[in-house]
């Protein structure tokens, strides 16, 4: 986990700082026709504007069990997500399913997340900081941030925090986005397990593998997720 580089926002007496951020975010997620990319700008923007994020991931999930990571910072973002699905716990679950806004100073060591215990301490992820952001059918989304420090967050950054996560579910209300973005996720989940079949099959790595999705497709012009589909639903390029 990269820790941001941009300058955080403050309010209080930086009140004027965060309001101009957020009417720039505002604008930008105007702009921004994909859900993906509304979903990424929001994180950047997040990371960015909280004071103590170091990194995060938007998550979708469905029947609180499958976690989508709509968007990440890095691997570990990824990782804690994982985590969370394989546990069925976590402050993300949490903040989607039954609080708004959920914070812990410390997740490895959280009496409320016992499985998560191991996992957050092999990743270094100490401070974490989730905002449900919307319900759309049976799909829930949220915001989480990271920290590797401890005690990362406070009151000041909910409420930074919060206001971001008001921008985004604004953004994200038109339910036709909704429909593209789990069109979207559901083939980048595909390409996965196509590029996964082809690492085990021919001992080559995730990059390799997807190079080889991508020339096939090229070849016979058919489409990476369709290509991925067939692979994964029969072991074969073929029929």
């Amino acid at each position: 986990m990269t820790e941001s580089t941009l300058p955080p926002v403050s309010t209080g007496d930086g009140a004027e700082p965060v309001a101009a951020a957020l009417a720039a975010l505002a604008r930008d997620l105007q702009r921004e026709k994909a859900p993906v990319g509304v979903m990424q700008q929001v994180l950047d923007a997040a990371v960015a504007m909280v004071d103590g994020a170091g990194g995060g991931s938007i998550s979708l999930v469905r029947g609180r069990r499958r976690i989508w990571s709509a968007a990440v910072t890095d691997d570990v973002a990824r990782r804690v997500d994982a985590a969370q699905e394989d546990a069925g716990q976590g402050p993300c679950l949490d903040a989607m399913t039954a609080e708004p806004v959920v914070r812990t100073d410390d997740l490895g060591a959280d009496p409320r997340w016992p499985a998560l215990a191991a996992p957050a301490r092999q990743l270094g992820v100490r401070s974490v900081l989730c905002f449900h952001l919307f319900v759309h059918g049976n799909t829930l989304g949220g915001l989480n941030l990271l920290s590797r420090e401890p005690a990362a967050f406070d009151a000041e950054s909910e409420a930074v925090g919060s206001m971001i996560a008001a921008h985004a579910a604004v953004a994200l209300a038109d339910a036709q986005q909704f429909d593209d973005l789990r069109t979207a996720l559901g083939n980048r989940d595909l390409i996965g397990q196509a590029k996964g079949i082809l690492m085990e099959r021919f001992k080559v790595d995730a990059d390799q593998a997807f190079a080889v999705l991508t020339r096939i497709s090229q070849d016979r012009n058919v489409k990476l997720h369709h290509l991925a589909e067939r692979l994964a639903r029969t072991g074969s390029f073929e029929g």
